[in-house]
C-alpha cells in the first residue's frame, strides 16, 4: 500500500453566486487538470437567511453534472425537463446537464435559519457532452451508511466503498463520493484507487492527514512536517498518486468529504455554467442560448 502525498492544502474562499448567495469556494474556475474530472466545489452554509435565500434563479448548464448535497435546510429545484422537488438534510440532487438544461435552485433555512450544503461540478467527456439531460433525486434514507469498529462512519453517496454502493447512477468519471466522520482521537486509513484523482474537504472538526514524501510540493503548500498536517474547517486537500489516505482525528473528531474520479485528460473550454472541449463548441452553445435553440 502507498500513502498518497499531499499535493496542496488551501482554504475555501468567499464568493458571491446566483442572485446573491454568499458561499465559500473550495476550488473552481482555475487550472482544471489538478482536479480532473471535477471542476468546482462550493460550500454554502450560514445562519443568516439574507445570505442565501435569493438563491440561484433559472440558469442554463451544458456539458457537466451538478451534484448538490444538503446537510441543513432545504433546496427547492425546478428544471426544463419538468422536474420539481425539494431536497433536505442528507438528500442529494444529481443533475446531468448533458446537451442542455435550464434549472433553478432556491435554498431555505431550517427552523433555526441554518442552511448548509455543497455543490460539486463533475465534467463530462467529449463523448457524453451532448447526452440527454437527466435528473436524479436521492433521499437521505436511500444513502447507505457504514460504521467501522472504531466508530468511523461513512455515507456512500456515489460509487462503491467498504462493500456498499451509493444509489446515484454515475457518469463516465466513475466518481466515488463519500462523507466521512472519524471519532475524536481515532486514526483511520481509507483506500483510494491509484488511477483516480482525489481530494478531501474538511467541514467539521480537525485532523492530521498523513503526508508521504512529495518532491513536487513546496513547503508553503504542505507545511514543514512531512509526517502529517493539522487541517481544520473549510480546508481542501488535494492528493497526489497513491492508494490510501490516512487521518488522525483531533479532539473533536473530523468530518470531511472524500471524492475521487477517473480523469479524462481532455481539453476544457469553460465559461460560466457551460463547459465544453473547444472554444468553437462554447461559442455555439452561447449562440444557441441567445437564439432560443439551446434545449434539444
Amino acid at each position: 500500500m502507498s500513502l498518497r502525498p499531499i499535493k496542496r492544502v488551501t482554504q475555501s474562499t468567499p464568493a458571491l453566486e446566483g442572485a446573491g448567495v454568499h458561499l465559500r469556494r473550495a476550488f473552481g474556475f482555475g487550472n482544471t487538470s489538478d482536479f480532473d474530472p471535477f471542476l468546482l466545489l462550493d460550500d454554502f452554509r450560514g445562519d443568516t437567511p439574507a445570505d442565501y435565500t435569493a438563491g440561484f434563479p433559472w440558469h442554463p448548464h451544458r456539458g457537466i453534472e451538478t451534484i448538490t448535497y444538503v446537510l441543513a435546510g432545504t433546496v427547492d429545484h425546478g428544471d426544463s425537463l419538468g422536474n420539481n422537488g425539494t431536497i433536505g438534510a442528507g438528500d442529494v440532487q444529481w443533475m446531468t446537464a448533458g446537451s442542455g438544461i435550464v434549472h433553478q435552485e432556491m435554498p431555505k433555512g431550517d427552523p433555526k435559519g441554518q442552511m448548509h450544503g455543497f455543490q460539486l461540478w463533475a465534467n463530462l467527456p467529449s463523448s457524453l457532452k451532448m447526452t440527454n439531460p437527466r435528473y436524479q433525486e436521492v433521499k437521505a434514507g436511500e444513502i447507505p451508511e457504514v460504521t467501522d469498529d472504531d466508530g468511523t462512519r461513512v455515507k456512500v453517496v456515489c460509487g462503491t466503498f467498504w462493500g456498499k454502493t451509493g444509489p446515484v447512477e454515475s457518469s463516465a468519471a466513475d466518481p466515488i463520493y463519500i462523507d466521512v466522520s472519524v471519532p475524536a482521537g481515532k486514526r483511520k486509513t481509507l483506500p483510494v484507487e491509484t488511477t483516480r484523482q482525489a481530494f478531501a474537504y474538511v467541514f467539521g472538526g480537525a485532523g492530521k492527514f498523513a503526508n508521504a514524501s512529495a518532491p513536487q510540493a513546496t513547503p508553503t503548500e504542505v507545511g514543514p512536517n512531512k509526517d502529517g498536517m493539522d487541517i481544520g474547517n473549510r480546508s481542501l486537500i488535494l492528493f497526489d498518486t497513491g492508494d490510501e489516505v490516512t487521518v488522525q482525528a483531533g479532539d473533536e473528531g473530523v468530518r470531511f468529504l472524500l471524492v475521487s474520479g477517473k480523469p479524462f485528460h481532455e481539453p476544457v473550454a469553460w465559461r460560466g455554467p457551460i463547459v465544453m472541449n473547444t472554444q468553437e463548441e462554447l461559442r455555439q452553445a452561447f449562440a444557441e442560448l441567445h437564439a432560443g435553440t439551446f434545449l434539444r
